[in-house]
C-alpha cells in the first residue's frame, strides 16, 4: 500500500523553470528591453512526466557525469566552471551545441508534456500592472500557468527552480491566490479540489528541472530570434504556449495567442523590441 501511494504521488509532480530575464531598466531608468544581453520576453514553463520519475533522474545524472568526464569536453569553460563549483548540470543557455544535441535527443525519448506562458516585456504594463516589481511580475505569470490546474488531482507538487525573491514563500502564495481568483472568475460553478504544494529547488539538486529549462529555451529561441529549429524538433511534446500579452490576438475567435500542435509557433512569432 505504501509503495502504491508513493507511485501515485509522482504522477502529481510538475517541474517548473524559466527563460529570459525580468530586467526592464538600466541606468537612470532607461528602457533596456531587447538590448544586448537583455531579453524581450520572460517565459515560465512546466513539465509533466507521464512515467516514473526516479529512472529519469538516474538517466540524467548518468548523462551529466558522462559529459563531465568526457575528454572531448574537458576544456570547455562552461563545463569546467560547473564541475569546479560542485557538479555539471544541463543548462541550455550555457551548454555547447554538441551537449545541447545530446540532451535534446534524450528529452525527445521521454513520455512527457510541456506548457509555457510567455510574457512580452512591455514597460507600461510592467509599471502599471506589476508596479515595476519583478516578484509581482513573476507571480502574475505563474498564476496564469496554474489557473486551470485545480480540478484534476487531489494534490499537486510544483517543483520550482529557485529564483531569488520571486520564489520566496510569500510570492508563491500570492501567485496561487491570483490563480484561484482567475479560476473562480472563469469557472464559478466548479469546485477547486486540488491542493497545491510548492517545493523550491536548485538546478544542481533536481535533474528533472534541466528538462524544463531546455523546453523553455526552445520556446525562447522562437520569440527572441525567430529561430524555430529547436522548437520544431521538440514540438510534439509541447502541448501549449500562451503569448500572454499579444493583445492583437487576445479574445479573438479560436484564441490565436494560444499555440499547440494545431497552431504551432513560427518565425513570425519573433518579438520586435520596437513594439515596446
Amino acid at each position: 500500500m505504501a509503495q502504491k501511494k508513493k507511485t501515485m504521488l509522482k504522477v502529481y509532480h510538475r517541474f517548473l523553470d524559466e527563460s529570459g530575464d525580468t530586467t526592464f531598466y538600466g541606468k537612470r531608468k532607461r528602457i533596456v528591453v531587447g538590448d544586448n544581453g537583455v531579453s524581450k520576453t520572460f517565459i515560465l514553463g512546466m513539465v509533466k512526466f507521464k512515467t516514473k520519475l526516479e529512472p529519469i533522474r538516474e538517466q540524467i545524472v548518468r548523462m551529466q557525469q558522462e559529459v563531465a568526464r568526457d575528454d572531448f569536453f574537458k576544456d570547455v569553460p562552461s563545463i569546467k566552471k560547473k564541475v569546479n563549483k560542485g557538479g555539471y548540470f544541463f543548462h541550455a543557455k550555457d551548454d555547447i551545441p554538441e551537449v545541447r544535441e545530446k540532451f535534446l535527443r534524450y528529452i525527445k525519448t521521454l513520455n512527457c508534456s510541456f506548457e509555457a506562458v510567455v510574457a512580452r516585456k512591455i514597460p507600461d504594463l510592467y509599471e502599471n500592472k506589476h508596479k515595476s516589481n519583478e516578484s509581482w511580475f513573476y507571480a502574475d505569470l505563474l498564476s496564469h500557468l496554474l489557473k486551470n490546474k485545480f480540478t484534476n488531482h487531489d494534490k499537486m507538487v510544483l517543483n520550482i527552480a529557485s529564483r531569488g525573491k520571486s520564489t520566496k514563500n510569500h510570492n508563491l502564495d500570492l501567485a496561487l491566490a491570483k490563480a484561484k481568483e482567475r479560476f473562480n472568475g472563469a469557472h464559478p460553478e466548479k469546485e477547486m479540489k486540488t491542493k497545491v504544494v510548492f517545493n523550491v529547488l536548485e538546478q544542481t539538486g533536481e535533474p528533472l528541472l534541466n528538462v524544463a529549462d531546455y523546453f523553455c529555451w526552445c520556446v525562447q529561441n522562437v520569440f527572441e530570434k525567430g529561430q524555430t529549429r529547436y522548437y520544431n524538433f521538440m514540438k510534439d511534446q509541447i502541448s501549449t504556449v500562451v503569448d500572454l500579452y499579444d493583445f492583437e490576438s487576445y479574445g479573438k475567435a479560436g484564441w490565436p495567442n494560444y499555440y499547440g500542435k494545431n497552431n504551432p509557433l513560427t518565425a513570425k512569432n519573433e518579438i520586435s523590441p520596437r513594439s515596446h
